[in-house]
């Protein structure tokens, strides 16, 4: 199935389920960058929310959502967790726990439950898109929407600051 096939995916799904709006918006071709996915979305990136996944040393996964270019603070985010030690699950983990291929993770409808943290920075956008499940498709809604999709979550500060780069 093409791209322009896909009208469904396991995110539009839950959302549906859930009763929460959405507009699902497929690229028209691969996506390479951050700032290609937002403006081909009508986007600036920091409206862009980032699923991305880490493995805990005591085992099990956790995502953290970030908005845009901004990058996780390893130490916040090892305070947050209480951990000394985690890393970045791979490409094989992040399809085996959440059911999506990187480039399209999500926090709706993952294949396994996880833990959620989402960083401050991801609620000052009033419209955000985030991934859909299906690469090169994501689903724009309003902040209202993604939070009520959120459900439950630990909300705190996971990015690195600005001066230190």
């Amino acid at each position: 199935m093409s791209i322009g096939e896909i009208s469904s995916t396991p995110v539009t799904r839950f959302l549906d389920e859930c009763g929460v709006s959405y507009r699902f918006f497929r690229h028209s071709g691969a996506v390479h960058s951050l700032e290609q996915a937002a403006r081909e979305r009508g986007q600036r990136p920091e409206q862009i929310v980032r699923s991305i996944v880490f493995r805990l040393s005591h085992g099990g996964f956790v995502m953290v959502l970030v908005a845009g270019e901004k990058q996780v603070s390893w130490q916040a985010l090892r305070h947050h967790l209480g951990t000394s030690r985690i890393s970045m699950a791979t490409e094989t983990e992040v399809l085996e726990v959440t059911g999506y291929a990187l480039g399209a993770v999500s926090p709706f409808g993952t294949k396994h439950p996880l833990r959620i943290l989402v960083d401050r920075g991801v609620y000052q956008e009033n419209e955000i898109s985030i991934g859909s499940g299906v690469r090169y498709t994501t689903v724009i809604m309003l902040r209202e929407d993604f939070l009520r999709a959120l459900g439950q979550v630990e909300v705190g500060e996971f990015v690195q600051s600005e001066l230190a780069g």
